[in-house]
């Protein structure tokens, strides 16, 4: 019996996949669990559709980070922050701080989850900071962080 498999099953497949099982094992395991449910015809072309859609709107979602990358890769960006007179900060320089900057600047919108920051920023100065915008679109830009 062919089933498209409705959540991820150990040593069977992945969400979505169109397999082969034996009659038994989906009626009396699978199908009961919802965790599966029957190929027809109609079923199989709803899931290629869902395909397409999916497909068109990561290719939609790596455009879009590929704009945002020509836009601030190799760019600077100035994060004011107060320190004391040895030009060490109180506290240190977040990745929040860095896509406030960003989106102030640029009037971009990046997550702060995406900023990858090296080593903490606890002293005046500039900083390299990559941001994971996509699996293909990497920017890499130089946070100046300057006394507020």
């Amino acid at each position: 019996m062919k089933v498209i498999l409705t959540t991820d099953v150990p040593k069977l497949g992945k969400q979505g996949d169109v397999v082969q099982v034996s009659d038994g094992y989906a009626r009396n395991f699978l199908l009961p669990r919802n965790m599966a449910i029957e190929a027809s015809a109609s079923r199989l072309q709803e899931l290629e559709q869902k395909h397409r859609q999916l497909e068109k709107k990561k290719k939609k979602e790596e455009q879009t980070a590929q704009m945002v990358k020509e836009q601030i890769d190799g760019q600077t960006v100035v994060v004011k922050a107060r320190c004391g007179e040895s030009g060490k900060l109180f506290g240190a320089v977040t990745s929040k701080e860095i896509a406030d900057a960003i989106k102030t600047r640029y009037k971009v919108d990046i997550d702060k989850k995406r900023i990858e920051i090296k080593e903490p920023i606890k002293q005046l100065g500039e900083y390299p900071v990559r941001i994971r915008l996509h699996q293909k679109a990497i920017a890499d830009v130089k946070v100046r962080v300057d006394e507020e």
